[in-house]
C-alpha cells in the first residue's frame, strides 16, 4: 500500500496515511499568546481540520500523545480535552511534561487515527 502525504514540507508532512491509518505531525498553537486552555482549543481545532481532510474524525482516534511544557498545565489542558473528546471513544493516551521546541508553546499533541469506512 502507498503512503499518501498531505501538506508536505521540507522538514515534515502534516499528515501521512497508510492502509487506512492516519498519522498527524505534532500540532501546536499558532497563537501562543493564549493560556493553556486557549492553546489546547486551537490545537484540537487543527486536529479536527486535518482529520476531516482525510476522512477521519476524533471518534476514530487510535492513540494520542500529549506534551505539555509544565505539569502545572495538566488540569487546564484536561478541562478542554474533556469537552472535546468523543464520549465512548476516548483513545489510549499519554501525557508527559516536555521542553517544547518553541518555549511559548504550552502544549503539543500527536494523534494516530483510523479513517472512516
Amino acid at each position: 500500500m502507498a503512503v499518501i502525504r498531505h501538506h508536505v514540507g521540507a522538514r515534515l508532512s502534516e499528515i501521512a496515511v497508510h492502509n487506512g491509518t492516519v498519522y498527524l505531525a505534532g500540532q501546536i498553537a499558532e497563537d501562543t499568546n493564549h493560556d493553556i486552555a486557549g492553546q489546547t482549543r486551537e490545537v484540537l481545532g487543527h486536529i479536527d481540520r486535518l482529520l476531516a481532510e482525510v476522512n477521519s474524525d476524533k471518534s476514530h482516534l487510535l492513540s494520542v500523545q500529549i506534551y505539555i511544557s509544565d505539569m502545572a498545565h495538566f488540569a487546564g489542558m484536561n478541562a478542554v480535552w474533556d469537552t472535546w473528546v468523543a464520549a465512548g471513544a476516548t483513545p489510549p493516551r499519554a501525557t508527559v511534561e516536555a521542553k517544547l521546541a518553541n518555549p511559548a508553546c504550552l502544549v503539543e499533541i500527536v494523534v494516530v487515527a483510523a479513517q472512516r469506512s
